[in-house]
């Protein structure tokens, strides 16, 4: 701010995304949005009404580091503690899950291409996959129950996931119905510095 000579506004870079998302991407017109980014690690982020919602202890949102419920293959994560949601959700996770279970070294990119084409074994680690985001999305559907639910990250280009997850999560539903949709991020890697501009709204 002395150098610049204005005010500076600082943000996660998932409350970026959700609000980027929310205010004019894949929930437009949302009452609330929690926005998810599975990448390198697995973020996320609140905006209610159009305002990033920070929290207490400024954390709101960061569901990647609670408990992943059913899983606990007694590795430790970064942050101390084991069967984090980050361990099986991120890239680097869909890859490690895949080796433990088939010896093979993909991507998660290429995991997901030769599930495409067919490869038994990669699709086996896709729905693993598929079941942990419906169990670790519907945690968050019970406590926050979001209208829409947006992906953001190298894993959210896995277009199966939109209809293969929401067929899964309703049974972890507190809920007969889930109005809860799961959308793909409209504005890309662009979200973050986009969200980055709309704190300025």
């Amino acid at each position: 701010e002395t150098l610049l000579r204005r005010e500076v506004r600082i943000a996660n870079d998932a409350n970026c995304f959700a609000l980027s998302e929310a205010v004019d991407g894949a929930g437009v017109g949302a009452s609330v949005v929690f926005g998810v980014i599975l990448g390198t690690g697995v973020g996320g982020g609140i905006v209610v009404d159009g305002r990033v919602l920070t929290g207490a202890n400024a954390i709101a949102g960061e569901w990647g580091h609670n408990p992943l419920h059913g899983e606990d293959h007694g590795e430790v994560c970064y942050c101390g503690r084991t069967a984090c949601i980050e361990l099986y959700l991120s890239g680097p996770g869909l890859s490690k899950d895949h080796r433990r279970t088939t010896s093979a070294d993909f991507p998660a990119a290429e995991i997901a291409q030769r599930a495409a084409a067919g490869d038994a074994d990669c699709d086996a680690t896709l729905k693993r996959y598929e079941s942990r985001l419906a169990r670790a999305l519907a945690g968050v559907i019970n406590i926050l129950d979001p209208d829409v639910i947006v992906l953001g990250g190298g894993l959210s280009n896995i277009d199966r996931l939109y209809r293969n997850v929401p067929n899964l999560w309703g049974e972890h539903i507190f809920s007969d119905q889930v109005a809860t949709r799961l959308l793909k991020h409209r504005h890309g890697d662009s979200s973050g510095v986009r969200g980055a501009a709309w704190l300025w709204n």
